[in-house]
């Protein structure tokens, strides 16, 4: 009986603890997708193709140490144009709301961009300069805007991925 007993309660603390409290779970939306073109929209960031830039490395500027490479992939959408996608990685530093319940974090990366010139030879990198901006409440963490090379390039859409396309 003490066996019955005990059975029953371990498993009502087991529903328990598998219930669903959907008003704390915070949303996390930081995902991006990089693409690189050129004015007339061409892809920049084929693998092979001269022209294009074949080795893309990003560095996080704000990390404690000064080489921190940040990791990207390089990915094919379904219509054949390449991008880097970026998840995490970079430090984040609290801009604004440290007492609040509406904070914004930034992040800052540098970009190395190497150019095949030719079938034997690449360019120099070109380094940029990545700025991430994340806003945070209790609710959701999500990449609100983000500048390349101080120019505002891309400001968050609600439910909308956040693809941002860079023009070289």
């Amino acid at each position: 009986m003490k066996n019955l007993l005990f059975g029953i309660l371990l498993g009502c603390f087991a529903l328990m603890g598998c219930r669903s409290d959907e008003d704390s779970v915070q949303k996390i939306d930081q995902i991006m997708s990089f693409y690189i073109k050129d004015a007339a929209g061409n892809d920049l960031l084929l693998p092979d193709k001269i022209g294009s830039y074949t080795t893309v490395s990003m560095n996080d500027i704000l990390a404690p140490v000064d080489n921190a490479p940040v990791s990207n992939s390089r990915k094919m959408s379904a219509d054949s144009t390449f991008y880097l996608e970026y998840i995490a990685g970079a430090t984040r530093q609290l801009v604004s709301g440290a007492d609040s319940d509406d904070r914004v974090y930034r992040s800052e990366i540098s970009v190395a961009l190497v150019k095949k010139l030719t079938d034997s030879t690449v360019s120099e990198p070109v380094n940029d300069t990545l700025e991430i901006l994340y806003r945070w409440t209790p609710s959701i963490f999500e990449v609100s805007k983000v500048n390349y090379n101080k120019q505002l390039i891309f400001t968050k859409v609600t439910d909308q991925p956040n693809n941002v396309t860079i023009i070289k």
